[in-house]
Protein backbone atom coordinates (compact mmCIF):
# COMPACT_ATOMS: atom_id res chain seq x y z
CA UNK A 1 0.00 0.00 0.00
CA UNK A 2 1.71 3.51 -1.06
CA UNK A 3 1.16 6.56 1.29
CA UNK A 4 -1.96 7.90 -0.69
CA UNK A 5 -3.56 4.81 -0.17
CA UNK A 6 -3.37 4.67 2.92
CA UNK A 7 -4.05 8.45 3.66
CA UNK A 8 -7.60 7.75 1.82
CA UNK A 9 -7.84 4.87 4.02
CA UNK A 10 -7.45 6.61 6.94
CA UNK A 11 -9.12 9.71 5.80
CA UNK A 12 -12.49 7.56 4.89
CA UNK A 13 -12.11 5.99 8.18
CA UNK A 14 -12.14 9.12 10.12
CA UNK A 15 -14.77 10.30 8.22
CA UNK A 16 -17.19 7.16 8.69
CA UNK A 17 -16.26 7.09 13.03
CA UNK A 18 -17.83 11.08 12.44
CA UNK A 19 -20.85 9.94 10.62
CA UNK A 20 -21.49 7.56 13.56
CA UNK A 21 -20.32 9.48 16.45
CA UNK A 22 -22.71 12.00 15.36
CA UNK A 23 -25.38 9.82 14.67
CA UNK A 24 -25.25 8.46 18.00
CA UNK A 25 -25.31 12.20 19.40
CA UNK A 26 -28.23 12.90 18.39
CA UNK A 27 -29.95 10.02 18.43
CA UNK A 28 -32.49 8.31 16.32
CA UNK A 29 -35.79 10.04 17.50
CA UNK A 30 -33.91 13.28 16.35
CA UNK A 31 -32.87 11.73 12.46
CA UNK A 32 -36.30 10.01 12.00
CA UNK A 33 -38.15 13.36 11.74
CA UNK A 34 -35.36 15.04 9.65
CA UNK A 35 -35.04 11.99 7.26
CA UNK A 36 -38.80 11.95 6.88
CA UNK A 37 -39.47 15.86 6.58
CA UNK A 38 -36.66 15.65 3.55
CA UNK A 39 -38.23 13.40 1.77
CA UNK A 40 -41.83 15.12 2.47
CA UNK A 41 -39.93 18.33 0.25
CA UNK A 42 -38.97 15.96 -2.33
CA UNK A 43 -41.98 17.64 -4.28
CA UNK A 44 -41.39 21.04 -4.42
CA UNK A 45 -44.56 23.03 -5.24
CA UNK A 46 -44.09 26.53 -7.64
CA UNK A 47 -47.77 27.08 -6.06
CA UNK A 48 -46.55 27.69 -3.19
CA UNK A 49 -43.26 28.64 -3.43
CA UNK A 50 -42.81 30.34 -6.98
CA UNK A 51 -41.08 28.79 -10.16
CA UNK A 52 -37.35 28.20 -9.02
CA UNK A 53 -35.87 28.69 -12.18
CA UNK A 54 -37.14 32.56 -13.08
CA UNK A 55 -34.80 33.89 -10.93
CA UNK A 56 -31.71 32.11 -12.90
CA UNK A 57 -32.88 34.15 -15.97
CA UNK A 58 -31.83 36.95 -14.31
CA UNK A 59 -28.33 35.97 -14.15
CA UNK A 60 -27.30 37.52 -17.32
CA UNK A 61 -24.07 39.54 -16.82
CA UNK A 62 -20.51 39.60 -18.33
CA UNK A 63 -19.26 38.56 -14.75
CA UNK A 64 -21.03 35.70 -12.64
CA UNK A 65 -20.57 33.47 -9.81
CA UNK A 66 -22.34 31.90 -7.19
CA UNK A 67 -21.45 32.03 -3.25
CA UNK A 68 -22.34 28.89 -1.06
CA UNK A 69 -23.37 29.32 2.11
CA UNK A 70 -23.99 26.15 4.15
CA UNK A 71 -23.50 27.47 7.30
CA UNK A 72 -23.65 30.65 9.26
CA UNK A 73 -19.50 32.26 9.16
CA UNK A 74 -19.23 35.49 10.47
CA UNK A 75 -19.96 38.27 7.97
CA UNK A 76 -18.29 36.50 5.20
CA UNK A 77 -21.67 35.02 3.33
CA UNK A 78 -22.74 38.95 2.86
CA UNK A 79 -18.98 40.24 3.01
CA UNK A 80 -17.82 38.06 -0.08
CA UNK A 81 -20.29 39.65 -1.93
CA UNK A 82 -19.66 43.07 -1.74
CA UNK A 83 -16.11 42.42 -1.99
CA UNK A 84 -17.31 40.65 -5.48
CA UNK A 85 -19.08 43.71 -7.15
CA UNK A 86 -16.61 46.53 -5.46
CA UNK A 87 -13.38 44.82 -6.79
CA UNK A 88 -15.22 44.19 -10.24
CA UNK A 89 -16.40 48.27 -10.38
CA UNK A 90 -12.80 49.44 -9.43
CA UNK A 91 -11.79 47.17 -12.18
CA UNK A 92 -13.75 48.97 -14.70
CA UNK A 93 -16.55 46.88 -14.69
CA UNK A 94 -19.39 48.36 -12.94
CA UNK A 95 -23.01 46.38 -11.23
CA UNK A 96 -24.80 46.09 -14.15
CA UNK A 97 -22.19 43.59 -15.55
CA UNK A 98 -22.23 41.56 -12.65
CA UNK A 99 -25.05 38.36 -11.85
CA UNK A 100 -24.31 37.35 -8.18
CA UNK A 101 -26.17 34.74 -6.45
CA UNK A 102 -25.82 33.75 -3.17
CA UNK A 103 -27.70 30.25 -1.75
CA UNK A 104 -28.37 30.18 1.67
CA UNK A 105 -28.75 26.32 2.78
CA UNK A 106 -28.67 24.09 5.56
CA UNK A 107 -27.96 26.03 8.69
CA UNK A 108 -27.76 29.64 6.27
CA UNK A 109 -31.33 29.14 5.90
CA UNK A 110 -32.26 31.74 8.76
CA UNK A 111 -30.73 34.51 7.35
CA UNK A 112 -33.51 34.46 4.58
CA UNK A 113 -35.88 35.02 7.63
CA UNK A 114 -37.13 38.52 9.82
CA UNK A 115 -36.86 38.92 13.28
CA UNK A 116 -39.63 37.74 14.45
CA UNK A 117 -39.08 33.67 14.03
CA UNK A 118 -35.47 34.34 15.26
CA UNK A 119 -36.90 35.94 18.62
CA UNK A 120 -39.32 33.33 18.55
CA UNK A 121 -37.64 29.65 17.89
CA UNK A 122 -33.89 31.26 19.40
CA UNK A 123 -32.70 30.58 15.64
CA UNK A 124 -29.05 31.60 16.88
CA UNK A 125 -28.81 29.02 18.91
CA UNK A 126 -30.51 26.44 16.40
CA UNK A 127 -28.12 27.72 13.72
CA UNK A 128 -25.30 28.56 15.96
CA UNK A 129 -25.20 32.23 14.48
CA UNK A 130 -24.15 35.07 16.92
CA UNK A 131 -24.56 38.53 16.32
CA UNK A 132 -21.75 40.36 15.27
CA UNK A 133 -22.47 42.81 17.39
CA UNK A 134 -22.82 40.73 20.79
CA UNK A 135 -20.65 38.05 20.08
CA UNK A 136 -23.79 36.48 21.66
CA UNK A 137 -26.51 33.57 19.55
CA UNK A 138 -28.42 36.08 17.46
CA UNK A 139 -31.81 36.81 18.60
CA UNK A 140 -32.57 39.01 15.22
CA UNK A 141 -31.49 38.83 11.97
CA UNK A 142 -28.06 40.42 11.63
CA UNK A 143 -28.05 41.19 8.10
CA UNK A 144 -31.37 42.29 7.59
CA UNK A 145 -31.78 45.83 7.34
CA UNK A 146 -28.67 46.89 9.65
CA UNK A 147 -28.23 49.96 11.37
CA UNK A 148 -25.99 52.29 9.77
CA UNK A 149 -22.12 52.24 10.40
CA UNK A 150 -23.14 48.21 11.50
CA UNK A 151 -20.44 46.75 9.89
CA UNK A 152 -16.49 48.05 9.11
CA UNK A 153 -13.40 47.28 7.90
CA UNK A 154 -9.92 48.89 8.89
CA UNK A 155 -8.52 50.34 6.06
CA UNK A 156 -11.82 50.65 4.06
CA UNK A 157 -14.72 51.60 6.59
CA UNK A 158 -18.67 50.51 6.30
CA UNK A 159 -19.34 48.18 4.13
CA UNK A 160 -23.02 47.73 3.43
CA UNK A 161 -23.31 44.10 3.59
CA UNK A 162 -27.07 43.85 4.30
CA UNK A 163 -29.08 41.39 2.43
CA UNK A 164 -31.57 44.58 1.23
CA UNK A 165 -28.03 46.52 1.18
CA UNK A 166 -26.93 44.07 -1.50
CA UNK A 167 -30.09 43.21 -3.00
CA UNK A 168 -30.05 47.29 -3.91
CA UNK A 169 -27.14 46.39 -6.07
CA UNK A 170 -28.63 43.48 -7.70
CA UNK A 171 -27.57 40.16 -5.71
CA UNK A 172 -30.06 37.46 -6.12
CA UNK A 173 -31.40 35.13 -2.63
CA UNK A 174 -32.48 31.81 -2.65
CA UNK A 175 -33.10 29.36 0.36
CA UNK A 176 -33.11 25.37 0.67
CA UNK A 177 -36.99 24.47 0.55
CA UNK A 178 -35.56 21.10 1.96
CA UNK A 179 -33.96 23.06 4.90
CA UNK A 180 -36.70 24.67 5.56
CA UNK A 181 -38.70 21.70 5.80
CA UNK A 182 -36.17 19.33 8.04
CA UNK A 183 -35.07 22.65 10.16
CA UNK A 184 -38.92 23.31 11.00
CA UNK A 185 -39.15 19.90 12.29
CA UNK A 186 -36.43 20.10 14.18
CA UNK A 187 -37.42 22.66 15.76
CA UNK A 188 -41.32 21.53 16.34
CA UNK A 189 -39.81 18.09 18.15
CA UNK A 190 -37.59 20.15 20.47
CA UNK A 191 -40.20 22.78 21.85
CA UNK A 192 -43.27 20.00 21.22
CA UNK A 193 -44.99 21.82 18.96
CA UNK A 194 -46.94 20.93 15.19
CA UNK A 195 -44.63 20.89 12.63
CA UNK A 196 -46.79 22.39 10.08
CA UNK A 197 -47.30 25.38 12.07
CA UNK A 198 -43.56 26.12 12.65
CA UNK A 199 -42.81 25.29 8.87
CA UNK A 200 -45.63 28.16 8.33
CA UNK A 201 -43.77 30.29 10.23
CA UNK A 202 -40.67 30.20 8.83
CA UNK A 203 -42.00 30.20 5.18
CA UNK A 204 -44.08 33.34 6.09
CA UNK A 205 -41.07 35.23 7.83
CA UNK A 206 -39.16 34.68 4.37
CA UNK A 207 -37.74 37.96 3.57
CA UNK A 208 -38.80 40.08 -0.09
CA UNK A 209 -37.22 39.05 -2.88
CA UNK A 210 -35.26 35.84 -1.64
CA UNK A 211 -36.84 32.89 -3.42
CA UNK A 212 -37.41 29.26 -1.98
CA UNK A 213 -35.36 26.39 -4.44
CA UNK A 214 -35.98 22.66 -4.09
CA UNK A 215 -32.62 22.38 -2.30
CA UNK A 216 -29.27 24.32 -1.87
CA UNK A 217 -27.45 22.20 -4.34
CA UNK A 218 -29.82 22.45 -7.08
CA UNK A 219 -29.64 25.82 -6.89
CA UNK A 220 -25.37 25.51 -7.26
CA UNK A 221 -26.07 23.53 -10.06
CA UNK A 222 -28.60 25.66 -11.73
CA UNK A 223 -26.27 28.43 -11.22
CA UNK A 224 -23.25 26.91 -13.04
CA UNK A 225 -25.68 25.94 -15.74
CA UNK A 226 -26.14 29.36 -16.65
CA UNK A 227 -22.03 29.93 -16.25
CA UNK A 228 -21.52 30.91 -12.80
CA UNK A 229 -18.09 30.65 -10.83
CA UNK A 230 -18.76 28.78 -7.59
CA UNK A 231 -16.97 30.45 -4.24
CA UNK A 232 -17.28 28.73 -0.61
CA UNK A 233 -18.47 31.81 1.47
CA UNK A 234 -16.74 30.50 4.02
Amino acid sequence: MNTNEFKEGTNRRNFLGTLATGAAAVGLTTIAPSLSALAGEAHFDPKVYGDPEEIFKKITGKHRIVFDSPHPHEIYPFAWPRVFLLTNEATGSPNKDCSVMVVLRHSSIGYAMDDKVWAKYNLGKVFEANDPETKQPATRNPFWKPKSGAYTVPGIGEILIGVNQLQENGVLFVVCAAAINVYSAIVAQSMNLKHEDVKKDFTDALLPGIQPVPSGVWALGRAQDKGCGYIFAG
